[in-house]
């Protein structure tokens, strides 16, 4: 069983900051954000939550390989996983600025920089496990579709009022 606490510590992590966004989401989804305007290729409020389960999960995992493979903290994985808890940081952020405070363009400033960020931390992945770095990309994909969602929401509601 000691094994499998780092693996299992590494796919809880992600999950802490996610639970504490979904419940400022889940507050703001029925309330503030259906009053503004959104594009109608955007993703159906139910697919977010699963979507973002498989995503943490597989970062976590991504994240456990990189630490076993690359020696841990002290080892050739060290700056990867600075990165990633950087990445960690600031996907975390998004939530509170957007859905918590209502800064939709602090949002997209914000969405922008955790983008380039998590090139980098697959970047950095890559070197110490490809297996890790592939699987950052359906992440990185999902927050493409994030930033450009944030960009449309901020464009079509700079003119509300929060």
């Amino acid at each position: 069983m000691e094994k499998f606490g780092p693996l299992a510590g590494a796919i809880a992590l992600p999950h802490v900051g996610g639970i504490l966004g979904g419940l400022i989401t889940r507050k703001q989804v029925k309330t503030w954000y259906e009053t503004l305007k959104r594009p109608s290729w955007r993703p159906p409020n139910w697919a977010f939550g699963p979507v973002w389960v498989s995503l943490y999960t597989g970062m976590g995992y991504a994240s456990y390989l990189v630490w076993r493979e690359g020696g841990g903290f002290q080892g050739p994985a060290r700056l990867p996983l600075m990165l990633y808890g950087c990445n960690l940081a600031l996907n975390w952020a998004w939530t509170p600025i957007f859905f918590g405070a209502h800064k939709k363009g602090l949002a997209l400033v914000e969405i922008v920089v955790l983008w380039g960020t998590i090139g980098a931390c697959t970047q950095s992945f890559y070197s110490i496990s490809k297996t890790a770095a592939y699987i950052m990309l359906p992440y990185w994909a999902w927050v493409s579709l994030a930033s450009a969602l944030t960009y449309c929401i901020w464009r079509d509601n700079k003119d509300k009022k929060d």
